[in-house]
């Protein structure tokens, strides 16, 4: 490659071809005086480093001058002066000698946020990129999977904002109608012993006003503490004043569109709250067997788990008719018994009834195949279509009556007949029970497998229950929200990870209508509004269905009533019930951005660029922002959406507060102590048999606590841990293992900020094909480290693109190009000038784009360590790391030949290292002579002109190159590293013959196996017609070098063979 003048700016102009011919004679000089230098200077090294070894007096003495030095140390060096609230951070004089997190997280981030670099300007000409933060509920505290998803949207909008974008992320908080009722119900409870209905409406709502105004969004702060560069100027709260006018637009303009109805229709009931809730909040447990649990509301435990079967009489004495149920107290609302049409045992009652023993009801026998299993026990089925959804559909198909028995908080009401009405539900089964046996109509019972639905807020049983409520009819908005994913032709929107596309496709096809009101007091009151006419023979609120205006306010209801009743007296009154969660949640994208106004930020934004949350509710929001987006605001709401997965203990356990082994992210962040893991647990509401099992859980996962981790190292963690696509085991140690990273970039620094002292600048340009050989290939390494982040960010596979920093960083950086620089420093060795300064050069150009290119993951450490860094000469460097420019590919950097020499040098160090790990410990820090035996010129000549690197990278004394002619050096341990290299290590003492045996027999037999399967492939039938020409002539390379390996590798054996008959022939003469 010819050799170039390289900016350190991408964007500046190339040099011409013209440019590059009249420079090419002089730099190739350059070189050749280059590499002049550099042979010179192995050769001292090599004398050096052997010096080194026998002047233990003059290390002695060293030692000393090193404490000498250290003594004079001024502690407050090394100590961050205090800086003001939102000021830039006040640096220490001196870089302390340890990464400490605490010191590092400190001060940047008021810093970040008062200096406006988190706010998006609608009127900005660069192009948007745009992320609506799921919203937390306004009573929620940080969990991990708020870390979690704070950690990979924050990393997408670093990176977009460092690319160029307008970058806005939009903070929100949701009212979490059920969530934050309930804690406000159980405060006011437990200071002053009265509920919500002592209160009344108006008090109570103004009392949770007052909570959430006091207590609520404490999340959003913590948020802060993660580093989450979230536009706060735009934070909203999904019931301030635009959120909740928003809500009521979408609700008129839906309702008009006859798109929203309401209807008669089972909802999933909680008696404690009294409330219908969303399928998302029922939690379904299986049991096996019978089983006693506690259910809010009763002092003995209820089985559960109980198939009990009993008979209905036959009208006109035609006998019995038997069913079963695990639910024996919804018998009281029966209204038919079901059987099979097609069942030879009831063809006879065909029309026929059964009487029901408590209240006389006839009970029609109907013929229903849909729901009947004949071969499943009686093949008779009870039929209860007020409290059961397959029943419901029954009783609609055969136009039965529908009974409700059951009052709002759970007690069987007035249709449940005198006997037990007034009952609590399941003192009500009991009852019924005993009941059957007395009247004999009894046939037994038995434990019967079942899912039970739990309440998530109130753990209580969710009971079926027929209520009137609202609807929103799904089905013509579903198929856009389909199409804008399957739509071939038009594709709209991609979901990624793919697989939950097909999950996409099975909701949007089966799609029901979305149940919307709730009964409670704390939401966006729905807009609508019951009008009571003078003369309507009945008065109570929503018995006429067609009474029901829907407006924007109610002057506008008033209105509108006028209108549809003309002539006619009247009143009006709202409808109590207020809008589920969701229902507000769904419009996010819209209404953060000003939605229904047309508003500079709803047409600067949206649609946004991508939805990021966890495949949990792939359904019950994210299909709902798509529905809504489309229908209300012309378009998906994003165009783009990413499913992160859930996360699970290092054991793939669910977190639960009774295993012990939820994990708080603060205190991964700020350690915690095993005795404050206790505590938390303690102040928590378990009893005492599950705080034992959790507190037994902790001390066995966290028996020293969680040591101080650092938002940096739990974010980096976090994100590397995306690739597992459905669940992360989330192990602690491993975010441990990135604070001590941490440590390692810290020095990697702190041996820069050394090497390129006080008066360092970087020039404005470099000529990488004059630099020494290891800074042409860091810097070639970094543009493919480059590469591979940025199109792995692109593809949003996060795990790769943290992995491609982690390990240039790590790998290449550290363990190599810092090494092999260091004999440069060493001493103020003339030869040695040149290659320093271009070593300088390349440290810096690699800390400057290492740390921007690691910025979107750690923004801590690297803001703290970039500040650090001298800026580029008559340069004017961005205020802070995070507006600097994301790095990209300087072609010229790229350098194949470089990238292949390295990776032999590589080879030969690593082999020679995995000799010297073999000594004895005692043995392994000395300097040795080693020697490579070359198979080829070419590699040979590699080997010869990159001495100085192998020397300091495998800490050798000196290094000999061999030919296959030369006889192979005694005293040896001996590795084949591939087929054209092998090396030799010198040895002090004697060989473990049988360690080294086994050792090449075990390489042997593998090189051997792959030969064997390899020739075995080629030699079967039809091979050549079946391979194509390509691969056949990969597949006779491979078999080539495995030969090549093989010979290797017996000539090593021979060489141990001989060594040994050696080794006993000198023991034979002592």
């Amino acid at each position: 490659m010819a050799s170039t003048s390289i900016p350190l700016a991408a964007s500046d102009a190339q040099p011409t071809v013209e440019d590059l011919e009249k420079k090419k004679k002089k730099e190739e000089k350059a070189r050749e005086k280059e590499l002049k230098k550099l042979k010179a200077a192995q050769k001292a090294e090599a004398a050096k480093l052997q010096a080194q070894q026998v002047s233990n007096a003059s290390k002695v003495g060293k030692r000393k001058n090193i404490k000498r030095e250290a003594g004079d140390e001024n502690p407050e060096d090394y100590i961050d002066p205090d800086t003001s609230f939102g000021e830039k951070k006040q640096l220490s004089r001196q870089m302390a000698k340890q990464y400490d997190p605490s010191a590092v997280e400190k001060s940047w981030y008021t810093w970040w946020e008062k200096s406006g670099f988190f706010v998006a300007d609608s009127s900005s000409v660069k192009p948007p990129f745009v992320i609506v933060l799921p919203p937390p509920n306004v009573t929620g505290a940080l969990h991990i999977g708020h870390a979690l998803t704070c950690a990979i949207q924050d990393t997408i909008i670093r990176w977009r904002r460092m690319s160029g974008y307008n970058t806005l992320w939009v903070p929100g908080m949701d009212h979490a109608g059920i969530a934050t009722q309930v804690v406000v119900e159980k405060k006011i409870m437990r200071e002053r012993q009265l509920t919500r209905h002592d209160f009344g409406r108006e008090r109570f709502v103004s009392e949770v006003w007052n909570w959430k105004n006091e207590y609520g969004g404490a999340i959003l702060e913590q948020l802060r503490c993660l580093g989450a560069s979230l536009d706060w100027s735009r934070e909203c709260f999904t019931m301030d004043e635009k959120r909740s006018n928003a809500v009521t637009e979408a609700f008129v303009r839906l309702y008009k569109e006859g798109l929203i109805y309401r209807d008669l229709r089972l909802v999933n009931w909680d008696c404690v709250l009294r409330t219908a809730i969303s399928d998302i909040e029922v939690e379904y447990i299986d049991i096996k067997e019978k089983t006693r649990l506690k259910v809010p509301g009763y002092e003995s435990l209820v089985e559960f788990g109980v198939l009990t079967s009993f008979a209905y009489p036959l009208e006109g004495g035609l006998g019995e008719i038997v069913v079963a149920t695990t639910r024996v107290e919804t018998m009281l609302g029966d209204t038919a018994i079901a059987v099979h049409p097609d069942d030879p045992r009831y063809r006879h009652l065909h029309g026929k009834f059964a009487i029901h023993p408590f209240n006389g009801r006839k009970l029609p026998i109907v013929f229903d195949p849909i729901l009947v299993d004949m071969n499943f026990g009686t093949g008779a089925v009870k039929i209860t279509p007020a409290h059961d959804p397959n029943d419901f559909e029954v009783g609609k198909r055969h136009n039965l009556d529908f009974i409700n028995i059951f009052t709002d908080d759970g007690k069987i009401n007035s249709n449940g007949g005198l006997g037990f009405a007034g009952m609590p539900r399941f003192k009500a089964r009991e009852a019924l029970t005993a009941a059957l046996q007395e009247k004999g109509l009894y046939r037994g019972a038995k434990a019967n497998e079942m899912r039970l639905g739990l309440c998530s807020r109130s753990n209580e049983v969710i009971e079926p229950l027929i209520k009137p409520q609202w609807y929103v009819n799904c089905n013509s908005m579903a198929k856009q929200a389909l199409d804008a994913v399957m739509d071939d032709e038009n594709r709209k929107m991609e979901i990624i990870p793919k697989q939950y596309v097909a999950e996409w496709k099975r909701w949007l096809e089966n799609i029901r209508d979305w149940c919307i009101s709730r009964q409670l007091w704390w939401g966006h009151r729905i807009p609508a509004w019951y009008v009571t006419l003078d003369d309507d023979e009945l008065k109570e609120l929503g018995v006429y269905n067609d009474h029901w205006v829907v407006a924007r306010n109610e002057d506008e209801a008033r209105l509108e009533a006028s209108r549809i009743f003309a002539g006619k007296e009247f009143k009006i009154s709202q409808d109590p019930d207020v809008l589920d969660t969701w229902f507000s949640s769904g419009l996010f994208p819209l209404s953060v951005l000003g939605w229904p106004d047309d508003t500079e930020d709803l047409k600067a934004f949206y649609p946004t660029s991508v939805l990021e949350t966890g495949h949990d509710i792939l359904f019950f929001w994210v299909a709902r922002m798509v529905m809504l987006g489309i229908k209300l605001g012309g378009d998906v709401p994003f165009t783009k959406v990413y499913l992160h997965p859930m996360i699970r203990d290092a054991h793939g356990r669910k977190m639960s507060k009774s295993l012990g082994n939820v994990i708080d992210p603060l205190e991964v962040i700020n350690g915690i102590t095993l005795e404050g893991l206790h505590k938390r647990l303690e102040l928590g509401n378990l009893d005492s048999a599950e705080l034992k099992v959790a507190k037994e859980g902790q001390v066995k996962d966290f028996p020293n606590g969680i040591p101080e981790c650092g938002a940096d190292a739990l974010r980096f963690a976090l994100v590397s841990y995306t690739a597992q696509s459905d669940k992360i085991n989330l192990d602690i140690q491993r975010v441990v293992g990135y604070r001590q990273w941490c440590n390692k970039l810290w020095n990697a620094v702190r041996f820069a900020m050394s090497k390129l002292g006080d008066g360092y600048h970087p020039p404005k340009s470099i000529v990488p094909d004059i630099m020494p050989f290891s800074c042409q290939w860091i810097l070639s390494v970094l543009n493919k480290a480059i590469s591979k982040t940025v199109s792995s960010l692109e593809s949003y596979e996060f795990s790769d693109a943290a992995s491609a920093v982690y390990l240039w960083w790590q790998f290449q950086l550290c363990d190599v190009f810092i090494e092999a620089i260091k004999p440069y420093f060493a001493s103020n060795d003339p030869a040695f000038a040149s290659a320093r300064s271009f070593a300088q050069d390349t440290l810096w150009l690699c800390l400057d784009n290492g740390l921007r290119l690691l910025h979107p993951f750690m923004p801590y450490v690297t803001e703290e360590l970039w500040q650090r860094l001298p800026p580029a000469r008559d340069c004017m460097r961005k205020e802070s790391i995070m507006i600097s420019n994301y790095p990209s590919i300087i072609e010229y950097w790229t350098n194949e030949k470089v990238e292949y020499e390295m990776d032999v040098v590589e080879s030969a160090v690593k082999s020679l290292r995995s000799l010297r790990s073999l000594m004895p410990a005692k043995e392994r820090h000395e300097r040795r002579s080693a020697f490579v035996l070359c198979r080829n010129d070419a590699v040979a000549e590699i080997i010869k002109s990159h001495e100085l690197e192998i020397l300091t990278l495998a800490t050798l004394s000196s290094l000999k190159v061999l030919s296959e002619n030369d006889a192979a050096p005694a005293g040896c341990a001996v590795s084949v590293v591939n087929e054209a290299i092998s090396v030799y290590l010198k040895l002090r003492g004697t060989l473990n013959a049988e360690v080294e045996r086994e050792k090449l027999k075990k390489k042997m037999e593998e090189i051997q196996k792959q030969r064997d399967n390899l020739t075995k492939m080629m030699d079967a039938s039809g091979y050549r017609e079946k391979v194509p020409s390509h691969i056949h002539e990969e597949n006779v390379a491979k078999l080539t070098t495995l030969m090549q390996e093989l010979l290797s590798f017996e000539q090593a054996s021979q060489h141990l063979e001989r060594e040994i008959a050696a080794e006993a022939l000198a023991n034979e003469s002592n």
